[in-house]
C-alpha cells in the first residue's frame, strides 16, 4: 500500500477516536491532512499534536480561540465555525471519514464526495437525509463510499455487486439495545443512563438511545436502501443479541452469506482504511467456541414503533426520512436533557411525520430546510408534551 492522506471529520467522536487508534499504529501508511471537532479543544490538540495534521478545525467558533491557543508553536493551522469544516473536507485528502453525527455531517460529507474522495461513512444522517442526492453525487464526482458502520460493512463485504441480481434479500441484525426484553409498560419508566447503557458496544449517547428504541436500525434500513439499490420490502431486520453476525445477504440459489467478528467497531473502520486491501486491527479474535450459542428473534414492532416509522417514511419518500431524522434528534436530545420520557421520542417522531406531508427535495438547500422546519415542529410538540 502507498502512503495514505486522511481526513477524520469528527475525530474526537467514538468513531474518530477508533480511527485516530488504528491510524497511529500505521504512521507508514497513512499521514492526517486535517481533524475536525465540535467543541472538545482539549482532546483535539492532544490528537493533533500527536498525529500532526496540517489543520486542525473547531465546528464551534466559540471554541476557536482556545484551540489556537492550545496548538499555539505547533505550526498545526487552525480554524472554527462550520464554513471551516467545510472547507477541512475539501481538503486534498485521499480518504475522509465522516463521523460527524446528525445532520450537521451533510454539508462536509458532501464536500469530500463532491471532489471525488475516498468517504467512509459513519454517519447515517446523509443517506438518511439526502440519501438520492447523496448517492447522485457520488456518481456525478467519481466518488468511492464506503460503510463504516458494522452491518453496511458486512453487507458491503459480502455483497456481489458484479450479480446484483441475483440478491434476493439482505438481513440487518440488531443486538436489541438494553431494552429487549423489557416490557413497553417499563420502558416508560427508563432513564437516560439506563437508554445508554449498551449491552455490546461502546457508542455515543445519541446512538445508544438509538439502539435503545431501535431507531438506530430504522436509520440503518434506509440507508441500506440507498447504499445498495435494494427496495425497502426486500431489507429484513431480526435481533441478534450477541451481535456476532453482523449482516447477511441472501442469494437467489438459497446461499447465505454473512460476516461475523466481535463487536468492536475497530474491524469495520481498519476494513474502510485499507480498503480495496485489509490491515491489522487489533479487535479480539472471534472464539465461536466461546460464544457457544447463536440466537436470533424477530423484532416487536409494538415495543419498537421506531421500525414501523422508518419503514413507513422510506415507503413515503420525498422529505418523510429527513423528518424522521430530524424529529428523532430532536427528541433524543429531549430525554437526555431529562423533558420527556423514553416513550416520548418515538411519539414525538410520529406525531412530526403526521404533520408535516411530505414534500419533494431537489437539492441540499431543500434537505437543510425541511430538516429546519421538522426540527421546529418537534421542539413545539415537545414544548407541549413537557407542559401538559
Amino acid at each position: 500500500m502507498t502512503r495514505r492522506s486522511v481526513t477524520i471529520l469528527g475525530s474526537t467522536g467514538s468513531i474518530g477516536k477508533n480511527t485516530v487508534e488504528l491510524i497511529e499504529a500505521r504512521p507508514d501508511l497513512y499521514c492526517v491532512e486535517a481533524l475536525v471537532a465540535n467543541s472538545s479543544v482539549e482532546l483535539l490538540a492532544a490528537q493533533a499534536r500527536r498525529l500532526k495534521p496540517k489543520m486542525a478545525v473547531v465546528a464551534d467558533p466559540a471554541a476557536g480561540p482556545a484551540l489556537r491557543q492550545a496548538l499555539d508553536g505547533s505550526g498545526i493551522a487552525t480554524a472554527a465555525g462550520p464554513e471551516a469544516v467545510v472547507a477541512a473536507a475539501e481538503r486534498p485528502a485521499e480518504w475522509v471519514m465522516a463521523a460527524i453525527v446528525g445532520a450537521a455531517g451533510l454539508a462536509p460529507t458532501l464536500a469530500a464526495v463532491r471532489r471525488g474522495a475516498v468517504v467512509a461513512l459513519a454517519n447515517k444522517e446523509c443517506l438518511v437525509c439526502a440519501g438520492s442526492l447523496m448517492i447522485a453525487e457520488v456518481a456525478r464526482a467519481g466518488a468511492t463510499l464506503l460503510p463504516v458502520d458494522s452491518e453496511h460493512s458486512a453487507i458491503f463485504q459480502v455483497f456481489d455487486f458484479s450479480q446484483v441480481d441475483t440478491v434476493e434479500k439482505i438481513v440487518l441484525t440488531a443486538s436489541g439495545g438494553p431494552f429487549r426484553s423489557v416490557s413497553r409498560e417499563a420502558m416508560a419508566a427508563m432513564t437516560p443512563q439506563q437508554a445508554v447503557a449498551h449491552p455490546n458496544w461502546s457508542m455515543g449517547a445519541k446512538i445508544s438511545v438509538d439502539s435503545a428504541t431501535m431507531m438506530n436500525k430504522g436509520l440503518e434500513l434506509i440507508e441500506a436502501h440507498h447504499l445498495f439499490a435494494i427496495p425497502e420490502d426486500r431489507i429484513d431486520i431480526v435481533v441478534h443479541p450477541q451481535s456476532v453476525i453482523h449482516s447477511l445477504v441472501a442469494y437467489v440459489d438459497g446461499s447465505v452469506l454473512a460476516q461475523l467478528g466481535s463487536p468492536d467497531m475497530r474491524t469495520p473502520i481498519a476494513y474502510a482504511l485499507g480498503w480495496p486491501r485489509r490491515i491489522p486491527a487489533p479487535s479480539p479474535r472471534l472464539d465461536l467456541a466461546a460464544v457457544a450459542n447463536l440466537t436470533f428473534e424477530a423484532p416487536d414492532p409494538e415495543r419498537f414503533p421506531a421500525l414501523r416509522l422508518a419503514r413507513l417514511a422510506l415507503q413515503t419518500g420525498k422529505s418523510a426520512p429527513t423528518v424522521l431524522n430530524a424529529a428523532n434528534e430532536v427528541a433524543v436530545a429531549a430525554f437526555l436533557a431529562g423533558r420527556i420520557g423514553f416513550l416520548d421520542i418515538a411519539a414525538t417522531v410520529e406525531r412530526t411525520l403526521e404533520a408535516l406531508p411530505p414534500v419533494a427535495l431537489d437539492s441540499i438547500e431543500d434537505v437543510l430546510a425541511e430538516d429546519q422546519r421538522a426540527r421546529a415542529r418537534a421542539r413545539d410538540l415537545i414544548e407541549r408534551t413537557s407542559n401538559s
